[in-house]
């Protein structure tokens, strides 16, 4: 879409909701350390009752013995207060206010934190994630968040794609955690996997866009996502020139070889200082122009390529052949054509530098 200014970096969503969150420690470790912290907590209490056992009472035989002093710590903590044992001096009185008190709100925090964790908050987490991706619909799905996943990410954010409508899959959780702080919605998993596609609805997908940093892996996650949506359009990032004809016949629709590009800016660097900067312009969204591939419109039907309006068309692509303006069919548009033109971002309104 042509735009009037320049794009804006969209500002992050208030409330995201993340298909997977994943934890800094395993569920056990998470588990045990409340547990733990409970216990230690609850140690402290039966020690200041044992040295303060003289300020209670027991109205059952009149002696406070250690068993009674744990017995009173787990009423006390729990609240129960059933009264057979209690602090009768004002010094234990002051203590029940100004430490136990406040320990026990602290046990019962984690207890009820706990159960919040582990049983209501994983529940609706699950219920959520669910919800999320039935209604997973015209996403586009990102397989690796490296350094070519990440700057793709933040590209298409930058042109205006809402990072909800963003799914980033890896195995990283610090590399998930920084998609997550994006806007994207996350899942920790191997893309390799059937399974593992199939719970971001891969086949309802509007792109999918693969760069695992490593060839090989790319080439196997081409061969999944392929199996797994015949009919989404895959592009990936690999980086040894004889891997691209493999990328292909696994699948990918278009493949990006990083080092062939910035050959290409080198090159042209050493034709002249201005084309590797033109280059880049037309690579990212903050420059004064970019690429856009669209559909032919209605009203440009019978029309030469050379007169539309919305930008400087360059190629038609009709079904499998690639035809340049200076071409003669270029000089009618016909119906299906995918149209391939410069349009300016309104850098100039920002820069009036030509």
């Amino acid at each position: 879409m042509l735009k009037s200014q320049r794009p804006r970096r969209r500002p992050l969503p208030a409330m995201f909701k993340p298909l997977r969150r994943a934890l800094a420690v395993p569920v056990w470790a998470d588990v045990a350390l409340r547990i733990g912290a409970a216990l230690a907590l609850i140690s402290i209490v039966v020690l200041v009752h044992w040295l303060d056992r003289d300020g209670l009472r027991d109205s059952f035989d009149g002696e406070v013995s250690f068993l009674d002093v744990v017995y009173f710590t787990m009423i006390s903590i729990t609240t129960t207060g059933f009264g057979d044992i209690a602090p009768v001096s004002d010094k234990s009185r002051l203590v029940e206010a100004i430490i136990v008190t406040p320990i026990r709100l602290a046990v019962i925090y984690i207890f009820v934190g706990t159960a919040y964790n582990f049983i209501i908050k994983r529940s609706w987490e699950k219920w959520r994630m669910k919800r999320i991706q039935e209604r997973l619909e015209d996403h586009i799905v990102v397989l690796g968040y490296g350094v070519s996943g990440s700057e793709a990410v933040a590209e298409l954010i930058a042109r205006d794609t809402d990072p909800s409508c963003i799914v980033v899959i890896d195995p990283s959780p610090a590399r998930l955690a920084l998609a997550e702080q994006a806007g994207c919605n996350v899942l920790e998993g191997d893309a390799t996997r059937d399974e593992t596609l199939n719970a971001v609805r891969i086949n309802r997908a509007r792109t999918v866009l693969v760069s695992a940093g490593r060839d090989d892996t790319t080439i196997l996650i081409i061969l999944t996502a392929r199996h797994m949506a015949p009919k989404v359009p895959i592009t990936a990032v690999v980086r040894a020139d004889d891997n691209e004809l493999l990328a292909r016949q696994a699948g990918a629709d278009n493949v990006i070889n990083p080092v062939r590009f910035t050959g290409l800016l080198l090159a042209g660097s050493a034709e002249g200082k201005h084309i590797s900067e033109y280059l880049s312009d037309l690579a990212s969204v903050t420059g004064r122009v970019q690429l856009v591939e669209r559909p032919v419109a209605r009203d440009e039907i019978g029309r030469p390529l050379a007169e539309i309006t919305t930008g400087k068309g360059l190629r038609i692509y009709r079904g499998t052949r690639a035809i340049g303006f200076w071409q003669d069919e270029a000089h009618t548009l016909e119906p299906g054509d995918i149209v391939v033109e410069i349009t300016s971002t309104g850098w100039e309104e920002d820069d009036p530098t030509p």
